[in-house]
């Protein structure tokens, strides 16, 4: 499996621990964020991660910022993205089962560090049920 990860400022040190997770279960990861915590724009980080998963270059995206509002408005401008803002592994399960969510977006300043990993593993971890949630997902496009 292979992961995109891409932060702002406010996320570098839930990133670093993500991608520890991840590297741990035996996933590549590419790591488009910023190792840094001075500040920066998060659409520079966020728009790498969208467009990798967009073309098919990972399975699965993870960006984190302050809110993940921004990360996820960003990545939701890609055709075929759905990024899904979670804030409980409650959320982050009903993203990927109901919605197919692809990219997790992650509010670093409103979950603690141990529920960030916890919602890495569950959206790592949960299928998508298709079904009826498929034709809701077939309507969200506006243009092809």
């Amino acid at each position: 499996m292979n992961i995109s990860i891409g932060n702002d400022h406010a996320g570098t040190e839930y990133k670093f621990a993500i991608k520890e997770l991840l590297e741990g279960m035996g996933i590549t990861v590419t790591n488009h964020g910023t190792d840094v915590s001075s500040s920066v724009d998060y659409p520079d980080f966020v728009h790498p991660v969208a467009d990798d998963v967009e073309k098919g270059m990972v399975d699965f995206g993870i960006i984190i910022c302050g809110s993940g509002n921004g990360a996820s408005m960003t990545a939701n401008k890609h055709q075929g993205i759905r990024a899904a803002l979670c804030w409980t592994k409650e959320i982050t399960e009903l993203a990927r089962e109901h919605n197919n969510a692809n990219i997790l977006s992650i509010p670093a300043r409103f979950v603690s560090l141990p529920q960030a990993l916890d919602m890495v593993k569950t959206f790592l971890n949960t299928e998508f049920e298709g079904g009826r949630h498929q034709n809701r997902i077939d309507k969200i496009p506006v243009c092809s």
